[in-house]
């Protein structure tokens, strides 16, 4: 074993720690340990290798610090560690003394702390990535000797301050990619044109775009996406680029223009990002581009039709097509054969929608709501396309019915058909999408009872049934133990519900319950998608209307208002602690308010107005800090409200229409609508009163009975010997004529009270 040079065991499972006896193979001089699955931490033993020329334990899951002992290996040409994703701790100085390293590999792992400027030792180096990790701080300004550099990769890091002229004056330099980092100011003119590959993109570079990019011959690859640059840049500038592939400017601050329509062509193009770069057209360059995959002009300002040229290219190439926010007016044929998204939202289309639509069979993304489109719903699209996850056709014109034909297996995971004038009811086949996530079929004609059938849907998080004329009891019928258990969303107001509020159905409402929000990473529904494609729905909250362009996966509301549910709002709402916004306004429920209210306390829109709640408002709802607006208003509440807490903040208005709720922030004092109390009753005298009491006993009471008895019988026999005495029955008389003028309408006061209580 001792004479052996090689040692490769790829991709092979060795659970476990690699055992210290690595270091015995001291002639060893290639070690190739990658995908083992090695756990623990790397052996100081590995010093002893000091023979070894090439070392190769990535995708393994060592953890812990990098041993000092590395510094003894410094016959090193290739040393890879990446994508342990445990390496921790400073890149240490160690590394230095590798002189003889070519190749650096720290990617994917969790080292912090800033960019070791002990590179600058490394002049053999050609390759280096420490990209995803956590680097902090600035590049260091003074590295000079690394005249073989080729390959540099620091993305997905924390990197700030500028970039440092030397990263523009490598002269070997091919790949540079600093992506998604902290780095500020504006980019350097390249000095040598040997470089290939440059991504800057999701950064905060300012600045024009340096003019020395438009010399570099080789050039394929230049994504600046996601940046403040700013500035003029004319598509001219590109002529020259014969080998370009992939352009990206988008999401910055540029005005995109083209000078020289006739002679400006970029034959190798494949992939072009121009989002928010204020065009007025359609790039003539791409006239002559037949192989074009990716193109995206999203948000800009193009007018009128799809240029005739454009629908003609690219008929076996384009994947992905986005037009979106733009002021398109037309769009009729969709010849491309291998179109997977197709993004043309927030246009002016008009008319029926095209036949040819329903011809593009590998369509996995089709978004064409916010336009003006009309006539019949095709019947076609809910079967068109085994690969289709989403459908967004909402505020449109359609008329007519759902289609009725959702395939078995099919892959839909979002439908929004919101705000069109769909009628009819909802087709039973939607049982057959059992990967549908989102459902939004608001504000159309819809006449149906609620879809209990939706219940045995698997996936669904978001179910959006408003404004329709949807009817009857939403009480479960099934026999499913846990029907919507992911329901995050649930909108059905205006409609025509009726009954008590659905108690099954919201006791289930499991991903409405103990979400834990602190220290995760926030997410969007639609994201894991390559394309970054987002859910969106609209929500009511305080009030009004709000777009939710990107749907956070921890953002839950219910909105059963404006229907004819009654009865009690149930204490098992009060389990729904992740619950943001409850909307129950306009039913007409009765009872109280179930103090369990006070548990959502992540709860930050609460509406209970118009209904026929009464008693007192919880105290326990002061405790809920997050609530930004409350509504209370039009109900037989009484009693003081709440103070303390956000309770502080909330206006008069949230209380209008309960007669009898006194203290701020309304102007009836809660002292001066007080009633007189009874008397307490006999066993809540204190002991002073029951001693005093216990003096009288049956004896004394006999006695004065006696005694009032005899003295009532002689001043009736004085009175009917002698007649009326005059002065007694004036005495009598002016009293009864007190009372007959004595007011009466405290009674109906009072009773009024009582009614309202």
């Amino acid at each position: 074993m001792a004479l052996r040079k090689t040692w490769k065991v790829h991709g092979t499972s060795l659970l476990g720690e690699l055992p210290d006896s690595i270091g015995l193979l001291k002639s060893l001089n290639h070690l190739q340990l990658a995908g083992c699955n090695f756990s623990g931490s790397i052996p100081y033993s590995m010093g002893n290798l000091t023979l070894i020329t090439f070392l190769d334990l990535s995708e393994n899951r060592f953890s812990g610090n990098l041993p000092s002992s590395l510094s003894n290996l410094k016959q090193l040409t290739q040393l890879d560690l990446s994508f342990n994703h445990n390496l921790e701790g400073q890149i240490p100085d160690v590394l230095a003394n590798l002189r003889q390293l070519t190749s650096l590999s720290l990617r994917g792992n969790n080292f912090f702390g800033p960019f070791p400027s002990s590179v600058a030792n490394l002049t053999q180096l050609e390759v280096l990535d420490m990209s995803s990790n956590s680097l902090t701080g600035t590049l260091p300004s003074n590295i000079l000797q690394l005249p073989n550099l080729t390959d540099l990769y620091l993305y997905n890091n924390l990197l700030n301050g500028t970039i440092p002229s030397w990263l523009f004056s490598l002269p070997s330099l091919v790949q540079l990619d600093l992506s998604h980092n902290q780095l500020t100011g504006p980019m350097h003119e390249f000095q040598y044109k040997s470089v290939e590959f440059i991504d800057f993109s999701n950064n905060e570079l300012t600045g024009p775009i340096p003019l020395s990019i438009a010399e570099l011959e080789n050039l394929t690859s230049l994504y600046l996406l996601g940046n403040n640059l700013t500035g003029i840049v004319d598509l001219d500038m590109f002529s020259n680029l014969i080998n370009l592939q992939y352009l990206g400017l988008s999401n910055n601050n540029l005005s995109v223009i083209t000078t020289n329509k006739s002679n400006v062509q970029l034959p190798s193009l494949i992939w072009l990002r121009l989002s928010f770069c204020k065009l007025k057209e359609f790039p003539p360059m791409l006239r002559a581009n037949e192989n074009l995959d990716v193109l995206d002009l999203s948000y800009n300002e193009i007018q009128g039709e799809f240029p005739k040229w454009a629908e003609s290219r690219w008929g076996d190439s384009l994947t992905y097509l986005n037009l979106s926010h733009n002021f398109i007016s037309g769009l009729e044929h969709f010849p491309w054969k291998k179109l997977g998204i197709l993004d043309v939202q927030s246009n002016l289309l008009q008319g029926p929608l095209p036949s040819s639509i329903c011809n593009l069979s590998s369509l996995e993304i089709l978004d064409l709501s916010n336009n003006s489109l009309g006539g019949v719903f095709p019947q076609c699209m809910g079967n068109f396309s085994n690969q289709l996850t989403v459908l967004n056709l909402r505020n449109n014109g359609l008329v007519g019915t759902i289609p009725t034909a959702f395939a078995k297996d099919n892959r839909l995971r979002n439908l929004n058909l919101r705000g069109n004038r769909l009628q009819g009811t909802l087709p039973r086949s939607m049982v057959n999408c059992r990967n549908l996530e989102v459902l939004d079929i608001g504000e159309n004609h819809l006449n149906d009872t609620f879809p209990h059938w939706l219940e045995t849907l698997p996936e669904l998080q978001v179910l959006v049934l408003r404004s329709n004329r949807f009817r009857g009891s939403v009480s479960s019928t099934s026999k499913i133990q846990l029907p919507f258990s992911k329901l995050r969303i649930i909108d059905v107001a205006d409609n025509e519900f009726t009954g008590n509020l659905p108690t099954t159905y919201i006791s289930n409402f499991k991903a409405m319950m103990n979400v834990e929000e602190a220290g995760t990473t926030l997410k969007y529904m639609g994201e894991v998608n390559y394309h970054e494609y987002y859910d969106y729905t609209t929500v009511v909250v305080k009030g009004r209307e709000q777009e939710l362009p990107r749907i956070l996966t921890i953002f839950t509301t219910i909105d059963l208002s404006n229907n004819r549910f009654e009865g009690g709002i149930p204490d098992i709402i009060g389990s729904l602690t992740s619950l943001k916004v409850l909307n129950l306004s306009h039913n007409s429920l009765v009872g109280h308010i179930p103090p369990l209210l006070g548990k959502l306390l992540v709860l930050e829109s609460l509406d209970l107005s118009s209904n026929q709640l009464g008693g007192e408002i919880p105290a326990q709802l002061a405790d809920i800090t997050p609530l930004s607006a409350l509504n209370l208003s039009q109900n037989h509440l009484v009693g003081r409200i709440p103070q303390g807490k956000q309770f502080n903040t909330f206006e008069a208005d949230a209380y209008g229409g309960n007669s009898e709720l006194c203290g701020p922030p309304l102007s009836r004092n809660c002292e001066d609508s007080e009633t007189p109390k009874p008397p307490p009753p006999p066993e809540a005298q204190n002991i002073n009163d029951l001693d005093f009491a216990s003096g009288f006993t049956w004896k004394v009471v006999l006695l004065g009975y006696g005694c009032g008895t005899v003295l009532g019988l002689a001043v009736g026999s004085v009175m009917f010997f002698i007649g009326k005495p005059k002065w007694f029955i004036g005495i009598v008389e002016r009293e009864r004529q007190k009372k007959l003028r004595r007011p009466i309408t405290g009674v109906f006061e009072r009773e009024e009270r009582s009614w309202k209580k």
